[in-house]
């Protein structure tokens, strides 16, 4: 049995020294530095292939979390990468420009969640109706019955 590669947190950390990393080893960005980061861990470390983008919805803490998850095909490792938005101000640069696979990952956040991707090329809804009002995975979002 092949053993899994593990990929190079440590590097990354002394590369990008404004990153955390938690025990699960998910690299921790802040919004401001997002691009910076994802461009070089796409150009240095190989991390060529963006698998999954979604969010999280924090209304305690008056936030979204956006989790970003990884891959290196060529080394054959993975990588989570997180950051946050405020809840108040639901906006990030959009990583299309990194990966295009990002392009309907993102529209469904922004369609169910709300956030707001700066530099996204087509950002509308993918799944509503454009006069659905609201965002359906929102905590706090209130469903009304229109069935009599």
């Amino acid at each position: 049995m092949k053993e899994r590669v593990k990929a190079p947190v440590e590097e990354i950390r002394q590369k990008f020294p404004y990153v955390e990393v938690d025990e699960q080893q998910t690299v921790i960005v802040p919004a401001d530095k997002l691009l910076e980061l994802m461009q070089g861990l796409k150009n240095e470390f190989a991390l060529d292939f963006l698998t999954n983008e979604t969010a999280v919805d924090y209304p305690e803490e008056s936030k979204f979390e956006l989790i970003y998850n990884l891959n290196s095909i060529c080394h054959g490792y993975t990588m989570m990468v997180k950051t946050s938005v405020d809840r108040d101000n639901p906006e990030i640069p959009s990583v299309f420009p990194i990966w295009g696979g990002a392009n309907w990952q993102e529209r469904e956040i922004y369609d169910l969640m709300g956030i707001v991707f700066t530099g996204h090329p087509n950002l509308k809804r993918i799944l509503l109706d454009d006069k659905f009002d609201g965002h359906p995975l929102r905590k706090d979002f209130q469903w009304e019955s229109v069935r009599e």
